[in-house]
């Protein structure tokens, strides 16, 4: 197994990345690993974590980093040299199995999807973001953010790919696929939901529980929570500014008086605990489903623990044959895109 690591596009430099590789060499020994990035710059922290000629580990030459700020399809024009755009020619090319980046998102969804391109059958990729249950346990919400604009063909791709990837995170045979709208019932919501709730439910295969409002999604309703990209990441980042709002209100009222702060510090180590509800470090990142090869996107500030996540997930996903098992669900739920599109226009005359 060959996977090839950006080094260079996490938000702190190549540290933690190279940190999390040296763990994933200790508990992976079967793996190798293609670090791309700059040659001149890499050697120095290899050195540092004293894997400097290490047999598993190579380099691959990247002149540049696509930056946070830069436009997504910096990747395919101005930095056609960048970490990520290299990391997946390497991926095209099949001269690794895998790719993981803490990199830009944007920019790897763009440079993945014009090189590596889709799976066959599959319109546009799309991310598959874990989120925590309230009661423990966790469901995976697609798209969470690779397409900010959808149509109920891509809706219904994207309950695809989001049940093979259940099966294998959460080792379920039939993973619950549920629909976010507005209401519970089949005529609530815009266009597009109505149109895919009508696709969804014609897959008689597929496991599919309806819609589902957003203040249920924490409440195991589903194990699959699909939606167009856009309001997935709106919805994604409205949770992550939500529960840090929550940990400063926690600390402002706790604060208010010696009595109450006493009783903050004995309750140290729940607050703790709860912290770790929503650490996502044991997965890594979120892979880009759907295109033609394994893709890890992890968090610009992703831990070395959370890189040596993303690099486990990686490789377990091509053991598990994820993409061979999403184009034959594809086949046998009638969901390529021609087989859709079909349906749709058959569905207007």
């Amino acid at each position: 197994m060959k996977i090839a690591v950006d080094a260079m596009g996490a938000d702190y430099g190549p540290g933690p990345v190279i940190e999390g590789v040296v763990m994933a060499l200790s508990d992976y020994p079967e793996y190798e690993f293609v670090l791309v990035g700059h040659s001149a710059k890499l050697p120095f922290y290899l050195e540092k974590y004293g894997i400097a000629g290490h047999p598993r580990i190579s380099i691959v030459h990247a002149e540049t980093v696509c930056e946070m700020s830069e436009p997504s399809t910096i990747a395919l024009h101005a930095k056609k040299d960048s970490s990520i755009t290299t990391c997946a020619r390497l991926l095209k090319a099949k001269e690794v199995d895998a790719m993981v980046t803490p990199g830009h998102t944007g920019a790897t969804v763009a440079a993945t999807k014009v090189l590596v391109r889709t799976l066959p059958g599959i319109d546009r990729p799309a991310l598959a973001a874990s989120l925590p249950l309230k009661r423990g346990g966790r469901f995976i919400l697609m798209d969470a953010g690779a397409n900010t604009e959808c149509t109920p063909v891509n809706i219904v791709q994207f309950a695809i790919m989001g049940e093979v990837y259940a099966q294998y995170l959460f080792q379920l045979e039939t993973p619950r696929v549920s629909l976010l709208s507005v209401g519970g019932e089949d005529i609530k919501g815009n266009d597009l939901t109505k149109e895919s709730f009508k696709l969804l439910e014609q897959r008689e295969q597929l496991n599919f529980v309806g819609n589902v409002e957003a203040d249920v999604i924490f409440e195991d309703v589903a194990d699959v929570l699909v939606t167009d990209g856009f309001s997935g990441n709106v919805m994604l980042k409205g949770i992550e500014g939500l529960a840090r709002s929550t940990m400063y209100w926690l600390k402002r009222v706790l604060s208010k008086n010696a009595l109450r702060l006493a009783g903050a510090m004995l309750a140290k180590n729940a607050f703790i605990e709860l912290r770790s509800l929503g650490d996502a470090d044991d997965i890594g990142g979120a892979p880009l489903l759907g295109i033609n090869g394994i893709c890890i996107i992890g968090h610009g500030s992703s831990s070395p623990r959370a890189v040596r996540s993303a690099i486990r997930v990686a490789g377990e996903c091509v053991t598990f044959g994820l993409n061979e098992r999403i184009t034959a669900r594809l086949n046998a739920t009638g969901s390529n895109t021609a087989e859709l599109e079909h349906e749709l226009a058959d569905a207007k005359k």
